[in-house]
């Protein structure tokens, strides 16, 4: 094939195998543990790192990583207050962030910057440290799931049972948090700010068609994530349209193929 033999398409390819690995393994804990309203707030408070980025003149995916884990934490923190519900800690990180986003990119000196692919993203734009990012974020979710896949399996379905068998659940909850932000920052060059969290849930949601066991899905979400990758890298190219949203199009057809068959 003629695109094989761009650099820019290679990239793609190995940014959307080593993003399907990592959404695939902390995506299943989101969808297990039902996180993904939580993870919809983090993916839209991390604008306001982005901006924040832009307006100081530093890498706005750094702004977003520290934004995006500040806000996991607190709502992680804010949900366990009597005074406050869970909702309503999302919904402040969630306008905060987008509020302060804007402001700080319309007081950005010089021209006004391209938010668009921070909000739609572009996997064909992504860049050696990008990739990066996304290995060193894939080996870091292997390990950590591989040395602890049944303390968190008990923690994602029944938080009650891993306290009383004396684990750590909330130092696990804060690292899965922790994972959960980073993996949301490292994928908005793939897909932006407004799709991620699909990145995250999709592919999940078709590999529970199937199995509702815990490793299984982490495996069968990896492989259902890298094809939606792979078909809107081809809708995208043929259709001349936005790659992060062909691939999210492509895994909701997958589901939407997925739910006809199992049924």
């Amino acid at each position: 094939m003629d695109l094989l033999q761009y650099t820019f398409f290679q990239h793609a390819l190995l940014g959307s195998l080593l993003a399907s690995i990592a959404c695939g393994i902390i995506g299943t804990y989101i969808v297990t543990r039902r996180l993904v309203f939580i993870s919809g707030g983090i993916t839209h408070a991390s604008f306001g790192g982005i901006g924040l980025g832009v307006f100081a003149g530093v890498s706005p995916i750094l702004g977003a990583a520290v934004f995006a884990v500040l806000s996991a934490f607190g709502v992680e923190w804010l949900s366990k207050r009597k005074d406050m519900r869970e909702d309503s800690a999302i919904a402040v990180f969630w306008t905060l962030g987008m509020a302060l986003g804007i402001m700080f990119s319309f007081m950005s000196p010089g021209f006004a910057p391209d938010l668009s692919s921070y909000l739609f993203g572009n996997i064909l734009t992504i860049t050696r440290i990008d990739l990066l990012i996304l290995g060193i974020l894939a080996v870091a979710l292997t390990l950590f799931f591989s040395l602890y896949l049944h303390p968190i399996t008990y923690v994602a379905f029944d938080r009650e049972f891993a306290r009383s068998q004396g684990m750590p659940v909330a130092l696990f909850e804060y690292v899965l948090m922790l994972f959960i932000a980073l993996t949301i920052v490292a994928c908005l060059r793939m897909v932006g700010i407004v799709l991620a969290i699909s990145l995250l849930t999709i592919p999940q949601m078709t590999a529970n068609l199937f199995t509702y066991k815990f490793k299984r899905i982490i495996w069968l979400s990896i492989l259902i994530g890298f094809i939606g990758c792979l078909g809107g890298l081809f809708i995208s190219y043929h259709w001349k349209v936005p790659s992060g949203a062909s691939i999210i199009f492509f895994s909701i057809l997958i589901y939407a193929l997925c739910k006809v068959i199992k049924r």
